[in-house]
């Protein structure tokens, strides 16, 4: 069997002025009234933008709060910067990577076989040439007999 293992460390990443710039941009698109700062339904809209979902109500809470704290009208950029880079420095960098492989593990087995590996590549590059897709599936030099089913995983702890 051909196992992926790999040590899942969470490490907080810096947070780049790419990342800022994203942010910003964001901010001012969801700033439509140009007010300088994002209300509640704002601040909802910004995290579908930057992180692909709906935050619930208890986050936005939180961020709601920080602004509140500060006798603030809304969340102004430099406060949506600095909680929105904390999040992002915090984020699971692995966390697309066990999606993509979990929506092709249909038989939620934990593994892919030859087979699963085939049609998530017919699924996703129906051009690829078939040898390319049983190249990176192969299985490397291990001690298993031939007999055994050579099977793709990823664990994550």
């Amino acid at each position: 069997m051909y196992s992926y293992r790999r040590l899942f460390i969470k490490q907080e990443r810096e947070i780049t002025n790419s990342d800022k710039n994203i942010i910003a941009m964001v901010f001012r698109q969801c700033d439509e009234d140009k007010k300088g700062y994002l209300s509640r339904e704002d601040v909802k809209m910004a995290v579908v933008m930057l992180f692909g979902y709906k935050p619930s109500k208890s986050e936005t809470n939180f961020i709601m709060d920080h602004a509140l704290q500060n006798n603030l009208s809304g969340v102004p950029l430099d406060l949506l910067v600095s909680l929105m880079g904390k999040k992002l420095s915090v984020e699971d960098q692995y966390d697309k990577t066990r999606q993509i492989f979990n929506s092709f593990d249909v038989h939620c087995r934990g593994f892919l076989t030859m087979e699963d590996f085939k049609k998530a590549f017919s699924q996703v590059a129906p051009r690829l040439p078939q040898r390319t897709v049983q190249e990176a599936f192969r299985c490397p030099s291990t001690p298993s007999p031939p007999s055994k089913a050579c099977t793709a995983r990823l664990h994550s702890s």
